[in-house]
């Protein structure tokens, strides 16, 4: 079961660069009032995962500038200690090599695409502390 009370002031970093996919994510995750930062590419992603506090990271694995496997690679070699936040990947490659590359990098879970509302609010919930 899953409450999407959880992610009420949530800090989420949405990693995603089709502008479609950005909107769908973004009206989801405010509605469950959560306050979402977007990255267009990797490279965003990477930087802004290193230098700002984020409950969870919500990463496509397909960007420009660099992929979202490798975003997750560095950020988990550069951050290896502290509290380890939160990477779901959100792809439309589902087949069971590509889940294993996602777990093999850092990645803590994966939603498939196209991102169904519900979907989303559960593998987050799943993943933030009720009280942060």
């Amino acid at each position: 079961m899953f409450s999407a009370e959880i992610i009420r002031g949530a800090r989420i970093l949405l990693a995603e660069d089709n502008p479609i996919n950005q909107k769908v994510a973004i009206a989801v995750l405010e509605k469950s009032g959560a306050e979402v930062q977007l990255a267009t590419n990797g490279l965003v992603a990477l930087e802004l995962a290193l230098h700002q506090s984020y409950d969870a990271i919500l990463m496509d694995c397909q960007m420009p500038e660099m992929d979202g496997i490798e975003a997750t690679r560095q950020i988990r070699a550069r951050k290896p200690d502290g509290r380890r936040v939160p990477i779901i990947a959100m792809t439309a490659s589902v087949m069971a090599e590509d889940r294993r590359a996602c777990f093999e990098a850092g990645m803590d879970d994966y939603i498939a695409k196209p991102v169904q509302s519900r979907r989303l609010v559960e593998t987050l919930s799943k993943w933030l502390e009720p009280e942060r």
